[in-house]
């Protein structure tokens, strides 16, 4: 292990002092951004001389073939970040990217399908009501083949395909499938149209009048809009107690999670922020919420993390609302995000955060209030005891 992250480091020097220059038009600039510009040293350059010994060996006895120079890079890249031991230092590819940047805004170019991955490696789609994937006649269960002229194998991964079938909205996307009953493939052809994600789930408890349920299922630029949509239908509807489910929820905009929080505080501080050289700031909530006095409880499990925890701690530490099921995953780490001139990028930890009563989130996690847990035999059942608990609770005032 020791002498790949040598390796690795290596490389990016090579990134630095040759291959930026010559390739960039290429798209291997990465390096040279991460380093904001900089040049090595004459020291550092001389501590890199070695790669030249190490890489040539390899051009000159590897038996198999050598990868683009661009993959080169971004191994470089995540070999060197993993010296820092912070799993939340980290390297996205384009694509990864990209998919990140949709789903924190909450939209996408798209067609409107599900895709899912068969035992066989194939990929079967399933299209969305009224969207276009539908409306260009793609039936449930037809196999996807092509997209454009990549043909789809079975060594893909949904995200891939679901990459080549992402893009620009309002360009054209060519799909051929494969359909039960027909011996020829059908090719269709679907114009990509904006696509809208819901990070907000809700509806009212029919086993419990009165309780209303909402899934945040990710913290995106339209969740707190959403939410506002959430609470005033079911409001309508006689809601007057609220369990809000993060369980499962891996996080998302920090800005999203200040303004759920706001949501359903009056004033005071949602968390203080610790940065480099122990500078720290305050964020207050951003106006009085308009649901503070709804009685409310938040579900959380080992899978409610980074964002998620800010609401959670926050709401948990100003008494505002009781937390009931498993212990948080404890990721309360800012990662800033530097986007590279090829489409990666570099998530950089930056910061960290503490609760309101000043309980650091970060390795520790939050306890609920009331610990219930949830088995996979609940699952396999379909038993959910932390929301049976959270009814309970909100019934009993205990």
């Amino acid at each position: 292990m020791a002498d790949t992250r040598v390796f690795r480091t290596l490389l990016i020097a090579i990134l630095i002092t040759g291959l930026v220059i010559a390739a960039f038009g290429a798209g291997v600039g990465t390096a040279w951004l991460l380093m904001r510009g900089q040049t090595a040293n004459a020291e550092e350059a001389a501590q890199f001389r070695v790669f030249w010994e190490a890489w040539h060996l390899v051009e000159q006895n590897f038996l198999g073939e050598l990868p683009p120079m661009q993959r080169v890079a971004w191994g470089a890249i995540r070999g060197a970040l993993t010296t820092l031991n912070d799993p939340h230092t980290t390297f996205l590819e384009p694509q990864p990217r990209q998919r990140e940047k949709e789903e924190l805004s909450g939209r996408f170019g798209g067609i409107g399908a599900y895709v899912t991955q068969a035992e066989d490696g194939s990929m079967v789609l399933e299209p969305m009501p009224d969207l276009p994937a539908e409306q260009a006649g793609v039936r449930k269960g037809d196999v996807l083949l092509k997209v454009d002229e990549t043909e789809i194998t079975p060594d893909m991964t949904v995200d891939q395909v679901i990459g080549l079938i992402r893009g620009e909205v309002g360009t054209l996307v060519h799909l051929t499938l494969r359909r039960e009953g027909q011996a020829e493939p059908i090719v269709v052809e679907i114009e990509r149209q904006e696509i809208p994600s819901p990070s907000v789930e809700w509806r009212m408890l029919e086993e419990a009048p009165g309780i209303g349920y909402i899934r945040i299922i990710l913290f995106s630029s339209r969740t707190v809009k959403e939410l506002e949509e959430a609470v005033q239908e079911l409001k309508g509807q006689g809601m007057s107690r609220l369990v809000v489910d993060l369980r499962g929820n891996g996080g998302g905009l920090f800005d999203a999670a200040i303004d759920v929080a706001s949501e359903f505080l009056p004033d005071g501080v949602v968390l203080y922020q610790v940065e480099k050289g122990e500078k720290e700031r305050t964020f207050t909530v951003k106006k009085r919420g308009p649901y503070t006095d709804i009685p409310l409880v938040l579900l959380v499990d080992s899978g409610t993390a980074s964002a998620s925890e800010i609401v959670a701690g926050a709401l948990q530490d100003r008494g505002r609302a009781v937390l009931i099921g498993q212990k948080t995953y404890g990721k309360g780490s800012v990662q800033s995000v530097f986007d590279l001139s090829d489409g990666s990028s570099v998530h950089i930890t930056s910061a960290q955060w503490l609760t309101p009563n000043r309980r650091q989130i970060t390795g520790q996690g939050l306890t609920p209030d009331v610990e219930v847990a949830l088995s996979e035999d609940d699952r396999r059942q379909g038993r959910d005891p932390q929301l049976e608990r959270a009814i309970q609770y909100l019934q009993a005032g205990q």
